[in-house]
C-alpha cells in the first residue's frame, strides 16, 4: 500500500556511541570523559520509521547537523513532500534552526532553552528516542569498531532498513 509515511510530523535526535579503534568521523566525546566517539542523527516519520540517518563526530553540535539531516530525507514522490511539523530537543534551539525548517516549509516545533520541559512536547519526541534504542539493539552498532565512517554508516543505513521492512512488513 502507497502512503505509509505519515508526514504530518518527524522527529530528529542524536545518540552518541563510543569509537573504540577512532578513525573517521569521531571526535571527544563530552560525555565520555573525552573519549573517541561518533554521534548517529535520526530522523524518523510519525510512527518512528527511519527517514534519514547521519554520521558525525561526536563533538559535532547538533544544530549545525540540523539542515544536513533534512535534506538527506529522500524524496518519496514528485513534487518532493516533506513532513508538516519537525519536533526537536533543546539542542535545535537556535534561529537559524527554526529559520532553515521554516525555509523548507516545515512547522518548528523544539523545545525552549531555558523553559521548563514540557509534557506537550514530549508526545511526539518518544518516537525518535523508541527508534534510536531500537538501533541500539543491533550488537554491531552498541561499539564503533570500525574505522572507516562508510562501513559504520552502511551498518546503520542496514538496520535502519530492517526496520522499515519488519514497519511494512506489519502492514502488508
Amino acid at each position: 500500500r502507497a502512503g505509509l509515511i505519515d508526514w504530518s510530523r518527524c522527529s530528529l535526535d542524536s545518540a552518541s556511541v563510543p569509537a573504540k579503534a577512532g578513525g573517521a568521523a569521531t571526535g571527544p566525546n563530552p560525555t565520555d570523559r573525552g573519549e573517541p566517539g561518533s554521534k548517529r542523527h535520526l530522523v524518523v516519520d510519525r510512527q518512528g520509521v527511519p527517514l534519514a540517518v547521519l554520521l558525525t563526530a561526536a563533538n559535532v553540535h547538533d544544530s549545525t547537523v540540523l539542515e544536513e539531516a533534512l535534506d538527506a530525507v529522500p524524496p518519496v514522490r514528485q513534487p518532493r513532500r516533506r513532513p508538516k511539523k519537525l519536533h526537536a530537543d533543546k539542542a535545535y534551539d537556535y534561529r537559524r534552526c527554526r529559520r532553515a525548517c521554516r525555509k523548507r516549509g516545515i512547522v518548528p516545533r523544539i523545545a525552549r532553552r531555558g523553559v521548563e520541559s514540557s509534557e506537550r512536547l514530549g508526545r511526539h519526541r518518544w518516537v525518535v528516542e523508541r527508534t534510536l534504542s531500537w538501533i541500539a539493539r543491533c550488537r554491531r552498532l552498541v561499539v564503533r569498531y570500525e574505522r572507516r565512517d562508510d562501513v559504520h554508516l552502511a551498518f546503520l543505513v542496514l538496520a535502519c532498513a530492517v526496520m522499515c521492512f519488519l514497519f511494512l512488513q506489519r502492514f502488508c
